[in-house]
């Protein structure tokens, strides 16, 4: 997530584009990039506003990574240098050491050009970025890092169903997570509108997909649910009235509200959700969307604890063996 969302980012007076991530080094079992798994060896960097580094905080809860992959979590609101550790005692983060996290790409590559996103992984004894390639980060936190799961940890990426999984996420990642950027950053009517129709033909096709069974692929939850999960916990808070994503609110919709309850309330997901984040950053950070820099109130947070009853489809979170995560540390509690 860059200065102005999520993700690398190129702004402007011309089309929304999405640059892919520069840094696509792998933590892998065997080490092929030169940063094999190992346990306290990496530092997982998030920002809470962020859908795209929201996507590693549920994985990393869900898999029970916590003890093996410690967490920066960085000032919803940067200035110019970046993303900042205001939240921790000194505006240092206590493990590398860095008021900015310019520091660990600077130590990486100097005078990289780019824009410093989050989620990033970064080695702890030498300080330097790994990765900030999101799509990857949590695949190989669900395939490499499994000797280091915890025990009942879900299979969020089962090989079985890979295909329909990637199928579904590019689907979900063009016309959803991403289109509701390229509506809400558009500079003419014409390209706004054309990622309007994408953002809810795709919502559309998701919620029909969706009446009939409870989770996207699978009885069970996996990779796939993470990411469109992500977005749509944002919605209304963010989406609908700031990138102008207006058909109709998520609590409108009533099979995507109840599937996106149902997410929230299972362990690992609401969890890591901080509304207050996610709006201080939106709507104070895009200076160009909203220059008042005026956080809305609303909307209302008391339905997400509600039942939603999505147990009737059948299905289960966890697959037979698989169990919940316990409570987070009480560190990372949202309060």
């Amino acid at each position: 997530m860059t200065g102005l969302g999520e993700g690398n980012t190129e702004y402007g007076r011309k089309k929304f584009k999405r640059s892919r991530s520069h840094f696509t080094d792998r933590i892998t079992v065997a080490g092929e990039d030169g940063w094999p798994v190992e346990a306290g060896r990496y530092r997982l960097v998030v920002s809470r506003a962020c859908p795209w580094a929201s996507r590693a905080l549920i994985s990393r809860r869900l898999l029970g990574l916590e003890s093996a992959l410690s967490l920066g979590v960085v000032d919803p609101i940067q200035d110019d240098r970046s993303w900042r550790f205001t939240l921790d005692p000194d505006e240092r983060d206590p493990v590398l050491g860095i008021r900015f996290l310019h520091e660990a790409y600077d130590a990486r590559e100097t005078e990289y050009p780019g824009g410093v996103s989050v989620p990033a992984i970064v080695d702890v004894p030498t300080g330097v970025l790994v990765t900030n390639d999101y799509p990857q980060i949590t695949l190989d936190l669900a395939t490499e890092w499994t000797s280091l799961h915890r025990p009942g940890a879900p299979d969020l990426y089962p090989e079985r169903l890979r295909d329909e999984i990637d199928e579904i996420a590019e689907e979900i990642f063009r016309d959803v997570n991403n289109g509701v950027y390229r509506a809400g950053f558009a500079t003419d009517q014409d390209e706004y509108e054309a990622a309007y129709a994408d953002v809810f033909h795709r919502l559309d096709r998701l919620s029909d997909r969706l009446a009939e069974r409870r989770y996207l692929v699978g009885d069970h939850i996996t990779e796939a649910d993470i990411r469109l999960f992500t977005t749509l916990v944002r919605f209304d808070a963010v989406y609908h009235g700031h990138f102008k994503c207006n058909r109709n609110k998520l609590t409108e919709d009533p099979v995507l509200w109840a599937y996106t309850r149902d997410l929230y309330q299972t362990p690992g997901f609401g969890d890591t959700v901080d509304f207050d984040h996610i709006k201080q950053h939106y709507y104070r950070v895009h200076t160009g969307i909203n220059p008042t820099g005026v956080v809305p109130a609303g909307p209302d947070l008391s339905g997400w604890t509600t039942p939603h009853h999505r147990e009737e489809l059948g299905g289960t979170p966890f697959a037979p063996g698989a169990t919940p995560p316990g409570p987070p540390p009480a560190e990372e509690t949202i309060v």
